[in-house]
C-alpha cells in the first residue's frame, strides 16, 4: 500500500514537471514569437520610411525638374521676344532712314523745280520786255515774230510745269503709301513677337512678307517717276509710256536723278 502510494507521489510529480516544462517552453516560444514581431515590426516600419524617403526624392526631383524646363522654355520665350524686338528696331531705323533720304530728296527737287520756275519766269518777262521794245522800235512783224516765240515758250513751259505737277504728286501718293506699308510691318512684326500659337505667328508672318513686298513695289514705283517713268500700272508696263520730260536740274547737282 505504502509502495502505491510512494508511486502515485512520484508520478505527480513527474506530471507537475512535465506541465512545467511545457510551460517553460511555451513561455520561451511566446517570447520568441514576439521578438520576431517586433523585428518584421521594426523592417517594415524601416522599408515603409525608406520607401517614403526615396518617394519624396523621386517628387522633389521632377519639381526641381519641371521648375528648370518652365525657366528655359521662358527664357527662350523671352529671347525670341527682345530678338524680335532688336529686329523690329533695325527695320524701323533703317525704314526711317529711307523716308527721310527720300523725303529730303523730294524737297531737294521741289527746290530745284521752284528756281527752275523762276528761271523761266525771269526770262520770259525779258522776253515780253523785248516783244516791247521790237514793238515800239523794229515795227509790227518783227514784235510779232518774238511775241510768237514767246506763246510758243509760254505752252512748253506750261506743259513742262504741268508734267512736274503730276509727278511730284505721284510721289506724293506712293510716298504716303510707302509710309502706310511701313506701319503695317510694323504691325505685323509686334503680331509675330506677341504671337501665342504657331498659327498666329505664321498669320503676322504672312502679312509682314505681304507688306514687304508692297513696300519692295511701292520703291520700284518711285524709282521709276523719279528716272521719268509714271508710278503704279505705268511703271510695270514696260515700254511705250509717256516720254521722260527734259532735265532741269542744274549742272553738277549730285541729288539730280536724270545727270
Amino acid at each position: 500500500m505504502a509502495e502505491q502510494k510512494e508511486s502515485s507521489v512520484l508520478f505527480s510529480l513527474k506530471e507537475l514537471m512535465s506541465l512545467e516544462e511545457d510551460r517553460i517552453r511555451q513561455e520561451d516560444d511566446d517570447k520568441k514569437q514576439r521578438e520576431e514581431a517586433e523585428a518584421q515590426a521594426r523592417l517594415d516600419a524601416e522599408r515603409r520610411a525608406r520607401e517614403a524617403e526615396e518617394a519624396r526624392l523621386r517628387a522633389d526631383e521632377e519639381r526641381r525638374r519641371q521648375e528648370e524646363q518652365r525657366q528655359r522654355e521662358e527664357q527662350t520665350r523671352l529671347e525670341a521676344i527682345r530678338q524680335g524686338e532688336v529686329e523690329r528696331a533695325r527695320h524701323d531705323a533703317e525704314n526711317q532712314a529711307r523716308l527721310r533720304a527720300m523725303q529730303q530728296q523730294q524737297d531737294h527737287e521741289r527746290q530745284l523745280a521752284a528756281l527752275s520756275q523762276d528761271k523761266k519766269k525771269k526770262q520770259l518777262t525779258w522776253l515780253v520786255v523785248g516783244i516791247g521794245a521790237v514793238l515800239v522800235f523794229g515795227g509790227a512783224g518783227g514784235g510779232y515774230a518774238f511775241y510768237s516765240s514767246a506763246q510758243e515758250q509760254r505752252r512748253i513751259q506750261l506743259l513742262k510745269d504741268q508734267e512736274i505737277a503730276e509727278k511730284q504728286a505721284q510721289l506724293d501718293k506712293l510716298m504716303a503709301d510707302l509710309k502706310a506699308q511701313q506701319e503695317a510691318m510694323t504691325a505685323a512684326q509686334a503680331e509675330i513677337a506677341s504671337a501665342k500659337s504657331d498659327a498666329d505667328r505664321a498669320s503676322a508672318q504672312a502679312k509682314l512678307v505681304a507688306a514687304q513686298e508692297q513696300q519692295r513695289k511701292t520703291q520700284a514705283n518711285i524709282a521709276a517717276v523719279k528716272a521719268g517713268g509714271g508710278g503704279g500700272a505705268k511703271a510695270s508696263g514696260g515700254g511705250g509710256g509717256t516720254p521722260k520730260p527734259a532735265c532741269t536740274c542744274q549742272a553738277g547737282d549730285p541729288l539730280c536723278s536724270c545727270l
